[in-house]
């Protein structure tokens, strides 16, 4: 089973991601990986330690001249910043942050030191977890599917765009322009005089992030086993990115404000696409997002995601002294003012590894061969329903 760890703190020596269950054969672009470690780390709104930080991947296990050998997959981004050990440079911290994981860490734990518990919250740890998901894409490429994520708001400004098989090339580089991650340049200019606001005045600000995935089989994921359902893996993945608090895929919440005609999908079949890996099922709506029952069902997958404001202000919120128990502001963090644009970076990643994840317990095979091979064989088969002999029907 495709599977990964990530390990490391934010000011330690390096931050690790270990993928488990990667098959042999998979060619590795560490120039995409590294791409996309940049992009994280871009965005109107992040703070200073992204001009010290320059994220590339040293990788030191599962891979032999370019390719994986089958064998857990190890990659090492290393810390520039890297002082965890300074009492100086890295002071404990006493005045948790409202938001964060300051408060309930130290209780946890059992400590006044709010340091241990923030140095793994941080979410400098999505950089490991972009590294794992742009290595699951390096597989996914031999099978055509691609992953693309974008803004779709920043506090109250959003954008509209609608994103198809069909134009969603065109809005990735229109998406690449943009400072704020977003491929509409008139909705890009309003978010980014929402986060200057919030700088101006010492906060932060949130927003929407939303992911496609293109040229997924029919049928991966599963409705017998809740734990292997994609959807429920998709959002699960999504929700663990550091400040994001609500999940949708495809309509959503406005599912239930809708009737059942205005929300499922009719099913139609065109013979002339029964090449392709929808095997020519098709729809005019994608209201589900891509997903029924927990398996996918050939429609672009569409996973959203809602990010929190950043928990840490220079200008401090109301918190408490755990030395002493007295009202205090709480202390500050070098952070960002707002970092929605990496959100939808680190959530194309994510989601794309549960993509992959599905594909390979679909699919199975040690090596990307057995794998590209059992993939063409189940499609082959899956067209040649109705009337194959394998096929039964209860009267």
């Amino acid at each position: 089973m495709l599977d990964y760890q990530t390990a490391g703190e934010s000011h330690g020596p390096a931050l690790v991601a270990t993928v488990s269950g990667m098959p042999a054969g998979v060619h590795v672009d560490l120039e995409f990986i590294n791409a996309e470690l940049a992009r994280r780390q871009g965005g109107y709104g992040r703070g200073g330690r992204q001009k010290i930080e320059q994220d590339a991947v040293q990788v030191l296990s599962g891979v032999r001249r370019g390719r994986t050998i089958g064998s857990p997959v190890t990659l090492m981004i290393p810390n520039r910043d890297a002082r965890l050990d300074d009492p100086v440079k890295t002071p404990p911290v006493h005045r948790p942050r409202p938001g964060h994981a300051d408060l309930a860490g130290s209780v946890k734990y059992l400590t006044t030191d709010c340091r241990e518990t923030l140095e793994r919250a941080s979410a400098r740890e999505t950089a490991a977890r972009t590294a794992a998901g742009a290595l699951a894409r390096c597989l996914l490429r031999a099978f055509e599917i691609e992953s693309f994520a974008f803004v779709r708001s920043i506090g109250p400004e959003s954008t509209d765009q609608a994103v198809t098989p069909a134009n969603w090339r065109e809005l990735r580089a229109a998406r690449d322009a943009s400072d704020v991650y977003c491929p509409d340049p008139e909705a890009s200019a309003r978010m980014r005089e929402q986060v200057h606001a919030a700088k101006v005045e010492k906060d932060t600000v949130g927003g929407l992030v939303e992911c496609h995935v293109f040229n997924v089989p029919i049928g991966i994921g599963s409705t017998m086993d809740w734990r292997d359902k994609l959807d429920a893996r998709l959002a699960y993945a999504a929700m663990s990115i550091q400040a994001i608090k609500a999940v949708e895929i495809g309509l959503g919440k406005e599912a239930a404000v809708r009737r059942g005609s205005q929300v499922h999908d009719p099913v139609i079949f065109d013979a002339a696409q029964r090449g392709t890996p929808s095997l020519g099922f098709s729809r005019p709506t994608n209201n589900a997002g891509g997903t029924e029952g927990g398996m996918s069902n050939g429609q672009p997958i569409v996973v959203r995601a809602a990010m929190k404001p950043i928990s840490t202000l220079l200008r401090g919120l109301p918190s408490v002294n755990l030395l002493s128990m007295q009202a205090e502001k709480s202390e500050y963090e070098r952070s960002d003012i707002c970092a929605v644009p990496a959100a939808s970076v680190v959530l194309e990643n994510v989601v794309a590894f549960e993509v992959a994840r599905a594909l390979l317990l679909k699919f199975g095979g040690d090596s990307l061969a057995e794998t590209a091979s059992n993939y063409d064989r189940f499609l082959e088969m899956a067209r040649c329903l109705p009337n194959a002999p394998w096929t039964h029907t209860l009267a």
